[in-house]
C-alpha cells in the first residue's frame, strides 16, 4: 500500500529545498544515518545542562537544591526536606535512613555542601541563547526542522522520520495545519468555557440577590409577627389588669358588707340573749301579772319578728 494514500488531501507537500536521500531498492526514501555535526555544540550544551539540573535536584521535593545538606552515602537534599523527612523515621539511636539508598545516618553527620550550592546558583544563572533555543525545533535523529506531526504517535517529526519504519503508514500532517486545528479547537473550547463562566457568575449573582431578598422578606415577616403578638400581649395584659382590678373591688365590697352584717348579727345576738333572759323571768310570773303586762309581751313579739327578718337579710348578704 502506498503511504501517500493514508495522508489527508489537505496536507501540503513537502517544501522545496528540504534534503532528501536517494531512493532505496524498496522505492522509499532511505533513512540517513544521524549526523553528529548537525546536532552541534548547542544541543550538547543543552543536554549537559539538563543532566546537570538532574544531578542538583532534590530527590524529595524534585526542585533544585536549597541549602543542600550531604550524607555520608553521597546523596544530597534540601536542608528543609531532609530535616522534615527524618522526623517520622528517626530511630532510637537518633539515626535515620537515606530516602534514596536507605543507608543509615545520624543527623549530626549531615554537612552543608557549599560547593554543590554554588553549582546550583550557576545552573540557575544559565540561559539558552537564541541559537540554542532553535535547536529544540530540530530532529535529534536527522538534524532537520520538525515540520510534520504524526497523529498516531502524537509527536512532531521531520521529513525523514515520515518515511522511516517507525512512522510508516501513519497519518502525517503539516505541523502548521495541526497547530491551526488545535488552536481553533482551543478557541472554541475557551469561548464555551468563558460563556459558561459568565452564565455561572450571572447565576451566582441571581442566587445572591434572591438570598438577600428572602432574608429581607423573612426579617420583615418576623418583625410583623413580633409586632402583632406584642400588641396582643398588651391587650391581654390590659384586660387581665382590668379583670383583676374588678375582682379586687368586688372582693373589697363583699368583705365590707359581710363585716357589717357580722357586727349587726353580734348586736342582734346580744339583744336576743337579753330578750331570752327577760322572757324566762316573765314565764315565772303569775297569771294575773302576765295579764296585766300583755302590752309589753306584744311589743317583744313584734321586735322578735323584725329581728328574724333582719337576720335573714344579713345571711343573704353573706352569700
Amino acid at each position: 500500500m502506498n503511504p501517500d494514500q493514508n495522508r489527508p488531501d489537505f496536507s501540503s507537500p513537502l517544501k522545496s529545498g528540504v534534503k532528501t536521500s536517494p531512493l532505496g531498492p524498496e522505492g522509499i526514501f532511505k533513512q540517513e544515518e544521524p549526523r553528529e555535526e548537525t546536532r552541534g555544540a548547542a544541543a550538547m550544551a543543552s543536554e549537559f545542562l539538563e543532566n546537570m539540573k538532574e544531578k542538583v535536584t532534590c530527590a524529595i521535593c524534585l526542585e533544585l537544591l536549597t541549602e543542600p545538606l550531604s550524607l555520608n552515602c553521597g546523596h544530597s537534599f534540601c536542608q528543609a526536606c531532609i530535616t522534615d523527612n527524618k522526623k517520622p523515621e528517626i530511630g532510637p539511636g537518633g539515626e535515620s535512613s537515606c530516602p534514596v539508598c536507605g543507608v543509615r545516618y545520624s543527623f549530626g553527620s549531615l554537612w552543608l555542601n557549599q560547593h554543590l550550592a554554588n553549582i546550583v546558583e550557576r545552573v540557575k544563572e544559565v540561559k539558552l541563547s537564541p541559537e540554542e533555543g532553535q535547536m529544540k525545533d530540530l530532529c535529534l535523529s536527522h538534524g532537520e526542522r520538525l515540520q510534520l506531526f504524526c497523529k498516531e504517535d502524537r509527536k512532531a517529526i521531520c521529513q525523514f522520520c515520515e518515511w522511516s519504519q517507525e512512522h510508516r503508514g501513519h497519518q502525517i500532517f503539516l505541523m502548521e495545519e495541526v497547530v491551526k486545528e488545535y488552536q481553533e479547537k482551543l478557541k472554541t473550547t475557551l469561548d464555551r468555557l468563558r460563556k459558561e463562566h459568565r452564565e455561572a457568575e450571572k447565576l451566582g449573582t441571581d442566587i445572591r440577590k434572591e438570598r438577600t431578598s428572602w432574608k429581607n422578606q423573612i426579617q420583615t415577616e418576623k418583625q410583623r409577627i413580633q409586632t402583632e403578638f406584642n400588641q396582643l400581649r398588651s391587650i391581654l395584659d390590659s384586660e387581665e389588669q382590668r379583670e383583676l382590678q374588678k375582682l379586687e373591688e368586688e372582693e373589697t365590697k363583699t368583705l365590707h358588707d359581710l363585716a357589717e352584717a357580722e357586727n349587726e348579727l353580734v348586736q342582734q345576738s346580744q339583744l336576743l340573749e337579753e330578750l331570752i333572759s327577760d322572757l324566762e323571768c316573765r314565764s315565772e310570773w303569775s297569771a294575773l301579772e302576765l295579764l296585766q303586762d300583755t302590752s309589753g309581751i306584744m311589743k317583744w313579739c313584734v321586735w322578735v319578728t323584725r329581728s328574724c327578718v333582719f337576720m335573714k337579710k344579713g345571711a343573704r348578704c353573706g352569700h
